[in-house]
């Protein structure tokens, strides 16, 4: 019984398996050591300068960096609007008589995709279906067609703005 007791792990029994533990080497502590000196790295030189892949974020050696030799060129408006557009012609192959045209109803359709800020309604083609179209802007040619025919153009910018 005293055997079993002996073999149980306890927490001051522990030891790492050997092998699994390796003294630290400390470099540069006099030419005893067999890393004095030079500490391993070498005499001279950039690598016995600086670690080995010297670290300096678009470095090459001393010569002018990739990003210093190209030309500065372009510029990237964070304040950009990007409008998905929507002729009448479109409106009147969708739609029909008396329905509600909005941002929601252009989507279902498949006539505004992807990422976009805005809709607006322009005025290319005919129209003659009475529709009440509700978007973001239209044109002043849209708005004069869609009124024309009985329909009705509402613009929400125009609701933002003035609240």
């Amino acid at each position: 019984m005293a055997e079993t007791e002996n073999k149980t792990p306890i927490l001051s029994r522990l030891r790492a398996p050997k092998g699994a533990v390796k003294k630290k080497v400390r470099v540069g502590r006099g030419l005893g050591s067999g890393l004095g000196k030079t500490a391993g790295k070498g005499q001279k030189g950039q690598t016995a300068r600086h670690n080995r892949g010297f670290g300096k974020l678009g470095f090459e050696g001393g010569q002018t960096p990739l990003y210093r030799r190209l030309p500065k060129i372009g510029f990237k408006n964070p304040f950009t609007v990007n409008v998905a557009t929507v002729n009448v012609a479109r409106l009147e192959a969708f739609f029909e008589s008396g329905a509600v045209v909005d941002v929601a109803a252009l989507k279902a359709k498949g006539l505004v995709k992807g990422k976009f800020d805005a809709v607006k309604v322009l005025g290319n083609g005919e129209l003659t279906k009475k529709l009440t179209v509700r978007v973001d802007a239209i044109s002043a040619g849209a708005r004069e067609k869609i009124e024309k025919v009985g329909g009705t153009a509402e613009a929400l910018d125009a609701e933002k703005t003035e609240a």
